[in-house]
């Protein structure tokens, strides 16, 4: 190869890597055209094709990829590109994986789309079968919200206590077939098939409407070679769900063992549309395009099917066949039998195209009839050479997305339980919290399957990192500290228990507003001194003060007052309102606040709620003077700021930096000495660092006269002086 082909075909590899498809198809097709070794043509023309596909024109693309096979015959590999053009992939959100959670409903797993059994809860609140998280070992992030946080083994999660009792109370022949239905899989994996046939039969009549059930019996009877039977238990699940991937696998599967290429190409493709990560049904789709597109002899054509006759919208996707008709209630097939109710047939005719029509009763809409696959092959061949006469190019990804419209647009609502009866069958008992014996006020779920309010589970692990009704660890799960709601849990209240839900709130606003009034029940943290506009790092580590600190957070206020204790009243009469600037948990639960000082208060009545102090306050401030007393005030002021500077400067460089470090430098002078409630700020910085008892600190705080704060001041820097030149 020359080197002006080699600069060509990094050119065109460029104009490939950064999106420019049709640069790069036309870049391909000239080194095609200039290609004489066959192994080189063959190259050329696999990369235009990828070309080409990627950027819209797969009729053009399925011509070269043809070519390629003449040459040799294409690994799966090689069709990478192709697959996921044909199956219209998106790797961002997409109408199918919407149409995918409207369908999961109620009382559903978002990843079978079956009535849920024995459920999990993950942390972020999202609840799925225990089996299908088991089974899903890929699942790196939960499959509702995205969340990728997780404890380290999903396996360590426990079946949510609440949910299991709930789902049993109320679907009880479902959960009977659920258990029949692990029995029947305990079967299989024993490789005793015709018992575990036998279960899913018994699992089938008790409950007609379970997808599930269809798609693992279609397995079951594909080991068996029953395989008309394994199509039509494919055929019945996609119908009961027609956006679960599975079903449309095991559809796919079936078809492909009957010998009919064609038509499982096309459910494969469908179900890596729903589920781009699929593996089997890669592996599948992939292993049918290298046979569809492999050299034939001659007059016979190569297998490849038309591309619009992949793509097309197809009758099973289409909003009436969403709708599916109820199942038979001797053999649970999904048909529409017009001697239904004279008994069920031993033979259903299924559609041989495996589109989804209602049976295969050529009278009902959508249904095929059956044609050979040699005649098949043929007719593809007349219009293979047709397409090879004149290619242009084809307009698939309009098509796709019309069938993904029509899904998206269509009542996809699995057959789930009558939710009628529920509405008389859950109460208030059901959905009640093991500690304080309410209604579920923001459900929680522990590692461990139990739920609680979160509220109440705040409280008890402020005391112990235990579950409180198992007393299994809850160390890693406290340090999280991500107590994210049940989401189906609120959900069940909210649509069954509307107006006890409504108590439940009213209860928890009016909580709220008690606790939010910063004049009555003020919560206090006895402790040290505190001042205004000075800060006061705290650590927190007793479950009172816990519980006060995450009250303070929760209403909002961020306030409460600091009091130094009092051996006969509990805590002082003064003390200084404190603001949350911030809180930095540690994973046993303790935390560091950082506060800063607001308001004085004089204590009025001393109170006590849930283990901490409270107290009914009054608020102080500063007596404001006028004339020649402000002008001697401010005489004053200047000339205990000056004092307050040299004692300061006298302090050791070590002494210092640990003031600044904890409380900053010294504010400067204000300019309106009587702006402030409080006084000038430098005036509480000043006692904080003065090296006072709490008790000698104490009555600066209750003067309301700056006059007299200022002169306290100046006795106290007096005294040091002297001390100090003792």
């Amino acid at each position: 190869m020359g080197t002006e082909s080699t600069v060509m075909l990094e050119l065109a590899a460029e104009a490939f890597s950064s999106g420019n498809f049709e640069l790069a198809a036309e870049m391909y097709g000239g080194q095609l055209r200039l290609s004489g070794e066959p192994d080189s043509q063959r190259e050329m023309a696999l990369r235009r094709a990828d070309a080409l596909a990627l950027g819209g024109r797969l009729a053009e693309a399925f011509q070269l990829y043809r070519r390629a096979a003449r040459l040799e015959r294409l690994r799966p590999a090689q069709l990478e590109t192709l697959l996921d053009c044909l199956g219209g992939i998106r790797r961002t959100e997409s109408a199918w994986g919407r149409a995918r959670r409207k369908a999961a409903g109620c009382f559903a797993c978002s990843l079978c789309l079956g009535i849920l059994s024995e459920p999990v809860t993950l942390l972020c609140g999202h609840s799925f079968c225990k089996r299908c998280l088991h089974r899903e070992r890929r699942l790196a992030r939960c499959g509702e919200c995205g969340d990728a946080s997780r404890l380290s083994d999903v396996r360590g999660y426990r079946v949510n206590v609440v949910l299991s009792s709930l789902l049993a109370k109320c679907f009880p022949s479902r959960q009977l077939a659920v258990r029949l239905r692990h029995e029947g899989d305990a079967l299989y994996a024993e490789r005793r098939l015709e018992a575990a046939l036998e279960k899913y039969d018994q699992a089938i009549r008790l409950a007609p409407g379970d997808h599930v059930l269809f798609s693992n019996r279609s397995l079951i009877n594909s080991s068996l070679r029953n395989l008309q039977a394994a199509l039509r238990d494919a055929e019945a699940a996609c119908r009961l769900q027609p956006g679960w991937a599975k079903g449309h696998l095991r559809k796919a599967q079936a078809l492909s063992s009957l010998r009919q290429p064609e038509e499982a190409l096309s459910e494969y493709l469908f179900c890596i549309a729903l589920e781009p990560e699929s593996k089997p049904a890669r592996s599948g789709a992939l292993k049918l395009l290298s046979e569809l597109l492999a050299p034939l002899p001659d007059r016979v054509q190569e297998g490849i099917p038309n591309c619009s006759s992949l793509l097309a919208p197809r009758t099973g996707m289409k909003g009436g066949a969403f709708r599916a008709s109820g199942p038979c209630t001797c053999c649970g097939l999904l048909h529409s039998c017009k001697n239904h109710k004279k008994g069920c047939p031993a033979e259903v005719p299924s559609s041989a195209g495996g589109h989804g029509g209602e049976s295969g009763d050529p009278s009902q809409p959508g249904s095929q009839h059956p044609v050979a696959p040699s005649q098949r092959l043929h007719q593809k061949h007349k219009r293979g050479s047709e397409e090879e006469e004149g290619v242009g190019r084809h307009e698939w990804p309009s098509k796709r997305q019309k069938s993904v419209g029509a899904l998206q647009d269509a009542d996809v609502s699995p057959q789930a339980p009558d939710l009628t009866s529920v509405a008389g069958t859950v109460d208030v008992a059901d959905l009640e919290c093991p500690l304080c014996m309410r209604l579920f006020y923001e459900p929680v779920t522990t590692p461990c399957g139990h739920t609680f309010c979160l509220k109440c589970l705040e409280r008890c692990l402020d005391h112990n990192s235990q579950c409180p009704l198992c007393k299994e660890d809850l160390s890693e799960y406290l340090a999280r500290r991500q107590y994210c709601k049940t989401v189906l849990m609120e959900g069940l209240i909210a649509k069954y228990l509307p107006e006890e839900l409504i108590d439940r709130q009213r209860a928890n606003e009016e909580e709220m507003a008690e606790l939010s009034n910063l004049n009555k029940n003020v919560p206090i943290f006895v402790c040290t001194m505190a001042f205004p506009t000075v800060p006061c790092p705290l650590h927190i580590f007793e479950p009172c003060y816990r519980l006060m600190i995450r009250r303070c957070m929760e209403t909002g206020t961020k306030q409460f007052g600091m009091c130094l204790s009092d051996s006969l009243k509990g805590f002082a009469d003064y003390g200084c309102i404190l603001e949350i600037r911030s809180v930095d948990f540690f994973a046993d639960g303790r935390s560091v606040v950082d506060t800063i000082g607001r308001r004085r208060f004089k204590v009025v009545q001393h109170r006590e709620r849930d283990g901490y102090n409270t107290a009914d306050i009054e608020y102080l401030e500063d007596r404001k003077v006028e004339g020649e007393a402000e002008a001697e005030l401010r005489k004053l002021h200047d000339a205990v700021y000056d004092q307050a500077l040299v004692w300061v400067n006298s302090l050791k460089p070590e002494q210092k930096e640990r003031i600044v470090g904890h409380f900053g430098l010294m504010p400067e002078k204000d300019s309106d000495l009587q702006g402030s409630p409080n006084g000038p700020s430098w005036c509480w910085w000043l006692l904080a660092v003065l090296p006072l008892e709490g008790r000698a600190q104490l009555p600066f705080l209750a003067l309301t006269s700056l006059k007299e704060r200022l002169t306290g001041i100046r006795r106290v820097l007096l005294f040091m002086s002297r001390d100090r030149s003792r």
